[in-house]
């Protein structure tokens, strides 16, 4: 890659695009480019592939997807699952019609089995049944590993995976209907701390094991994958440890200085026991993560503070 060369960034607006976005200016590239879904839908493939041909970028990084939390994952298989496919099979068709050269699909954990071993190795993908509550999410970022793959064999395109653990960070969604544990716990604990410290209820039993990796390093490992040749289709990308969503509720009331009590419903789904990433295909390359967990959520809070005035009223 040279630092004047294009790449597009599908999903820039969002909290992995606009990190990978950061990171690569960082890095000293110029000439990057993208379009917001009024400007683009991505779900158009003749509008997808038509933006492609004409913009010849060197280097496409699509971090566009329809994403959510358990709750919004359940309620809406179809469409995850559905636009899921669109995107990202019309962003990777344009790319191969464009001999675009470069390409980086960015997934999730969620790929794998729902009782894989742990830590999980790539070589895991398919080797059982996938947590039911995710399951559309999960299939289309399937189907997208392995046309990734495909291209590589086929036409031995420098296109790869990259498949991160439970990410958060700068741009996070604090929907509580629809966003991921960490940012729903920050805002839970901070709106419980403006209410005179009140209880606080979470769902499940507390027990379930995850990982978390915070966006600016998934971002730099993005980087990475633009700036070498990958041997291998796939890639996890995490930080190689985890932490129970107990532990996990009492270092953010901490950070945040909520002090009332914790509430768990246990009549509510857990989810997959344990998602922990083996990592060491990534490291092997170079690339490890450098952000803690309790300063990454320490600038996740700072982040909300400051813009928590746009953040949706529930």
């Amino acid at each position: 890659m040279e630092k004047s060369d294009k790449i597009y960034i599908a999903g820039h607006r969002g909290m992995v695009g606009s990190a990978v976005w950061r990171a690569l200016e960082a890095a000293g590239y110029s000439n990057l480019t993208g379009r917001s879904s009024s400007e683009l839908d991505l779900r158009d493939a003749r509008a997808t592939s038509a933006f492609i041909a004409a913009e010849q970028p060197a280097a496409i990084v699509d971090a566009a997807a329809r994403v959510g939390g358990i709750l919004a994952n359940s309620r809406n298989q179809y469409e995850f699952l559905l636009e899921n496919l669109q995107i990202q099979n019309n962003l990777i068709q344009a790319a191969h019609e464009a001999d675009v050269p470069k390409f980086v699909f960015l997934g999730s954990s969620c790929i794998y089995p729902k009782m894989a071993e742990q830590p999980i190795r790539e070589d895991a993908l398919l080797t059982g049944p996938l947590e039911p509550t995710n399951e559309g999410y999960a299939l289309a970022k399937i189907a997208g590993v392995r046309l990734i793959q495909a291209l590589r064999d086929q036409y031995n395109r420098d296109y790869v995976s990259l498949m991160p653990t439970n990410l958060y960070g700068p741009n996070d969604n604090f929907d509580l209907e629809t966003s991921h544990v960490l940012p729903a716990l920050i805002r839970k604990f901070h709106e419980a701390k403006q209410n005179d410290n009140a209880p606080v209820t979470l769902w499940g039993s507390g027990s379930p094991r995850r990982e978390f990796l915070h966006v600016d390093d998934l971002a730099r490992a993005v980087v990475h994958a633009l700036e070498h040749a990958l041997p291998d289709h796939l890639y996890n990308v995490g930080t190689g440890s985890d932490i129970t969503i107990k532990e996990l509720a009492r270092t953010v009331q901490r950070i945040v200085g909520h002090t009332g009590e914790i509430r768990w419903d246990t009549s509510k789904p857990d989810g997959t026991p344990r998602k922990l990433l083996d990592v060491s295909r990534m490291h092997a390359l170079g690339w490890k993560a450098e952000i803690g967990l309790e300063d990454g959520i320490k600038r996740a809070y700072e982040w909300y503070l400051e813009n928590s005035s746009s953040v949706k009223p529930q």
